[in-house]
């Protein structure tokens, strides 16, 4: 990995925490992390990009890292994740980028891309598909179709019972998270069961996160998971605040990238067949051999793909 310049800025009411690497003069790609990630997380894409001449920018985003992690649920609605982005942009003279977002920062790019489409000029995504504004809030969806079994998104929605639960053995829970193939969100179990019920003692380390890796996201959460976890308490919220954006298409070029054997794309797969008619310029990819953690699973495959797209969309 190059050698990373680190500030603190302060944009959108809160303190932001950066990492950046490559030429000041390079066009801007940002790398958005998802739960329970960090900045880390794109340490495999950082330095292809810097070769190829873009300026790269990694955020902690907010709630992780040495960025502001508000106590309040509503700090964490999707516009104000937008907003800190935006501020960001703006604090460093940005009228051009490429977002790239992974898990939750997928969602973030997606609307920044909806909020910012003279400056956003072209969007990558990995595992988490657009399917515009639903009709109604998608956690009451979720709560009526999961009212008889257990659901994780819907377990995370009391404030404080999730962060009981994974904030008892911090190092545990993120390493279950992190390392398992998926089972941990899709386990078939009773409603009022916990998220790592049933789950063994983490194993041995994958090949794409050892023990040092561990320690940099074990480093990001030593403040607990509330503030990730708050990301999830705002589907209403989310939902009421974009009404302004319903039926929008992504106008940008658009990458999209998901893991064959990725949890998500059982999830929304019904969102996943509708997402052409969203996005018009959308190319996708289904990755062999992959799970939730695309860009550290299969980082070969993704900084091939990626670069690919950057030099014909947007090139340095």
């Amino acid at each position: 990995m190059p050698e990373l310049d680190h500030q603190l800025l302060a944009v959108n009411g809160i303190t932001l925490s950066l990492y950046s690497a490559g030429p000041a003069d390079g066009r801007p790609v940002w790398l958005l992390h998802g739960f329970p990630e960090c900045w880390y997380s794109w340490r495999q894409q950082i330095d292809p990009l810097v070769r190829a001449g873009y300026r790269v920018l990694v955020p902690e985003m907010r709630g992780y890292g040495q960025s502001s992690a508000p106590q309040a649920i509503e700090a964490y609605e999707l516009l104000t994740l937008c907003g800190d982005i935006q501020a960001a942009m703006d604090a460093l003279g940005q009228r051009e980028a490429c977002v790239v977002g992974h898990d939750w920062g997928a969602p973030v790019a997606w609307h920044l891309g909806l909020l910012e489409p003279q400056r956003v000029k072209a969007l990558v995504t990995l595992s988490v598909p657009f399917g515009g504004r639903p009709k109604r809030p998608a956690i009451d969806i979720m709560r009526e179709a999961n009212a008889e079994r257990f659901n994780y998104i819907v377990y995370f929605q009391e404030p404080g019972v999730a962060e009981a639960e994974l904030d008892a053995d911090i190092s545990r829970s993120l390493r279950l998270l992190l390392t398992g193939t998926g089972e941990v969100f899709l386990q078939a179990k009773p409603a009022d069961a916990r998220l790592l019920d049933g789950m063994p003692e983490p194993g041995a380390f994958p090949a794409w996160c050892s023990e040092t890796d561990f320690a940099v996201y074990r480093q990001t959460l030593a403040n607990g998971f509330r503030g990730p976890l708050n990301w999830y308490r705002n589907f209403t919220r989310n939902w009421q605040r974009t009404e302004f954006l319903a039926g929008r298409q992504i106008e940008q070029p658009t990458l999209f990238l998901l893991g064959a054997d990725d949890p998500v794309g059982k999830l929304e797969a019904y969102t996943l067949k509708r997402m052409a008619e969203l996005v018009p310029q959308l190319e996708q990819h289904l990755l062999e051999d992959c799970g939730h953690w695309v860009q550290n699973e299969q980082a070969e495959a993704v900084n091939t793909l990626l670069l690919e797209f950057l030099q014909r969309r947007y090139p340095a």
